[in-house]
């Protein structure tokens, strides 16, 4: 894992800014490509630690230019910018997702914002640079983000920005998915949890993963009434398609 971080931090370190307008072309002339094409919205990845969160993670951003700083905020000008040329290429009607992750693929423990503050001073500046949704990757959507709140990651989202939040994680199942890799199956398991949360008006929309890939007819399934139907998770179902 130690070599893995310093390959990436060795990457954002090289990173040269005379190539940043390149890259932010690259996202926005994809953006601009998607809207041609007839879609409605775009997704742009800034989680689990692709390039987007490299520059949002102090372990892997190093950097003592513009695109670094030992704060949250200051570290996330790259995806600010960024953020702004897609919606300078897309018009003011087109609808930005961004998703982001606490947590990363390097480290499933890690935690960007620590607070409701960080976490402020992250995702606003990038809400007014362009992202309507907040695509909030968590393990588990039921977890807290802070103490003192039951609020998941999209629930703070919505709550410091007011824009429009989708959650995840378990959707569905009563287990996380590092446990299915390590072996361990998930049942179904009842929605009561998000239907309160949906409710109360914590998110506006729900991502759903595993529960999917097992059972391809999870959503009618639940839309009908049909639970006793519903199939669990295992991570054999990764090799086959429902």
């Amino acid at each position: 894992m130690d070599e893995v971080l310093e390959r990436l931090k060795d990457g954002v370190r090289k990173f040269q800014l005379e190539v940043y307008p390149q890259r932010a072309e690259m996202f926005a002339q994809a953006a601009a490509d998607a809207k041609t094409l007839g879609f409605d919205a775009v997704e742009i990845h800034g989680a689990h630690g692709y390039l987007i969160d490299q520059f949002f993670w102090h372990p892997t951003n190093q950097r003592t230019d513009r695109y670094g700083g030992q704060s949250l905020a200051e570290r996330s000008r790259f995806a600010e910018e960024l953020i702004r040329a897609v919606r300078h290429a897309v018009g003011s009607e087109f609808v930005i997702s961004l998703r982001v992750s606490q947590w990363k693929l390097q480290d499933y423990t890690a935690k960007l914002a620590t607070t409701p503050h960080e976490m402020e001073a992250w995702l606003v500046p990038l809400a007014e640079a362009g992202v309507d949704i907040f695509h909030c990757s968590q393990r588990r959507f039921w977890d807290a983000e802070f103490t003192d709140s039951d609020l998941n990651f999209a629930g703070w989202a919505k709550k410091l920005t007011g824009k429009a939040t989708i959650t995840v994680g378990s959707v569905g199942l009563s287990g996380e998915f590092l446990a299915a890799f390590r072996g361990e199956a998930s049942v179904p398991n009842s929605l009561d949890e998000l239907h309160r949360r949906l409710d109360r008006g914590d998110f506006d929309l729900v991502a759903v993963g595993r529960a999917l890939i097992s059972d391809a007819g999870w959503t009618r399934k639940i839309h009908e009434g049909r639970t006793s139907e519903l199939v669990g998770f295992t991570k054999e179902a990764l090799a086959t398609l429902a």
